[in-house]
């Protein structure tokens, strides 16, 4: 959520522009409109000119109040300050309501208001202005006709779509034997590398959650329709296992010694896809049900970007592991999330797709998150005021996408798979595929 005292404040920072100056640059290189900050301010201002109301009127209420106790002390006739005080009482309810109204209208705009982009963020309009930033092994064309992933796990019985499709519907799949083995060797890879080399503790979050925490999140309001819902309850299937592990410190006051506190989770992620028909209608890319590995951090303000780049060298470490080739890229302001100030996508090579696709979303949300969520840290200084932490999520990595990866990088001509070496002690031992 965005500091509406921050947007009203004159201060002019070191770019030597203010808060407001800033955001509405941000705004507008999101594609969004500066109008938004108008409404905000507008909606602050009429909130504020009428607590001064109710203050006036509650003051002038306790001045006759203390008027009509000395008249009725001095046995004198207090109908008219009665009149007047039910009068003045009436307004102070009246106008209570309308600015509880306004107070929540204006709660409700605020948490539509997307993040404010880190300065070094690159500028650009879609995913094609994405800066790379880095790229290791070589996306090279395999020496014979490469099959997509899909094709690879039907010919060898290993991914089932269809049977799927009669028990569950579009976009889930039934893993199968060597595939299912995969599936859950490289998540608990994964989980292995990032607690015993990155030092993160484990958790396994709650898969269905309450609105307070996908609020928390940013994934409420605003792509409320992205989220399976549980009828007639408040409770909602992840999206993914940030959700329940940012929320973890909601409402909370850290220590400063206590940061960062680093999380890793694993989970199923459930999302509707609402807005993807007819984008990758085949295999394993757009998944309503997919399991993931999630790195979750809870930053020092001036550590979390420094926090970034280590999440970012977690994930690409799993790939290294795995020798696949991958690239790095900067999202440019018009493709980065909603709650994020500044994110990095690897994108693993697939040669069956010739093409890079998004395997990890690492994102820096500073304090955008924690501000609604209520995560506080208390400073290490005597009398110091609790300030906001910063958050940090990515995954490391989505562990369908990775089988993905494998199943096309380590296919053979003859149609078998070879299983990497570093894979090879969560899975039994197995070596390949037939």
């Amino acid at each position: 959520m965005i500091d509406i005292k921050a947007l009203e404040s004159e201060h002019v920072l070191e770019s030597g522009k203010t808060y407001k100056q800033e955001y509405i640059e941000s705004l507008k290189s999101r594609g969004e409109s500066e109008s938004q900050v108008t409404k905000a301010l507008e909606l602050n201002s009429k909130r504020k000119a009428l607590v001064r109301e109710i203050e006036t009127s509650k003051a002038q209420q306790n001045k006759v109040g203390a008027e009509i106790a000395q008249k009725k002390k001095a046995k004198e006739d207090a109908s008219d300050l009665l009149e007047q005080m039910q009068k003045v009482s009436a307004e102070v309810k009246e106008n209570g309501k309308v600015l509880d109204f306004i107070e929540n209208e204006l709660h409700d705009f605020m948490l539509r208001l997307p993040n404010k982009n880190c300065s070094d963020v690159p500028e650009g309009a879609d995913e094609s202005a994405n800066l790379e930033v880095k790229k290791t092994g070589e996306a090279v064309e395999l020496p014979f006709k490469a099959k997509e992933h899909f094709d690879l796990g039907e010919s060898l019985g290993i991914l089932d779509f269809e049977r799927a499709t009669k028990v569950a519907g579009a976009r889930f799949t039934f893993l199968r034997g060597a595939a299912a083995r995969l599936e859950m060797g490289l998540a608990q890879m994964m989980l292995n590398m990032h607690i015993t080399e990155g030092g993160y503790e484990m958790v396994i979050p709650p898969f269905a959650v309450n609105s307070t925490a996908l609020t928390g999140t940013g994934q409420f309001p605003k792509f409320k329709e992205d989220v399976f819902h549980l009828s007639d309850t408040d409770y909602h299937l992840i999206p993914t296992a940030e959700v329940p592990v940012t929320n973890f410190f909601a409402g909370e006051i850290l220590k400063e010694a206590e940061l960062p506190t680093e999380f890793v989770a694993y989970s199923p992620c459930f999302r509707s896809e609402a807005g993807s028909y007819g984008k990758d209608t085949r295999g394993l890319i757009r998944q309503h049900q997919f399991n993931k590995v999630e790195l979750v951090m809870f930053s020092h303000p001036d550590k979390s970007y420094e926090q970034h780049e280590k999440m970012l060298a977690d994930a690409e470490r799993v790939l290294n592991r795995l020798e696949l080739p991958y690239r790095v890229v900067s999202l440019c302001s018009g493709d980065i999330g909603f709650g994020a100030a500044k994110t990095y996508d690897i994108e693993v090579w697939l040669p069956g797709q010739k093409a890079y696709r998004e395997i990890s979303s690492c994102s820096n949300c500073e304090d955008f998150q924690a501000r609604r969520a209520n995560i506080r840290y208390r400073p290490s200084a005597p009398k110091a005021k609790p300030q906001f932490v910063h958050t940090l999520n990515g995954s490391g990595l989505a562990v369908g996408r990775t089988l993905i990866a494998v199943l096309e990088n380590y296919q053979r001509e003859d149609g078998s798979i070879a299983v990497p070496e570093a894979l090879q002690p969560f899975v039994g031992g197995l070596k390949e595929i037939r």
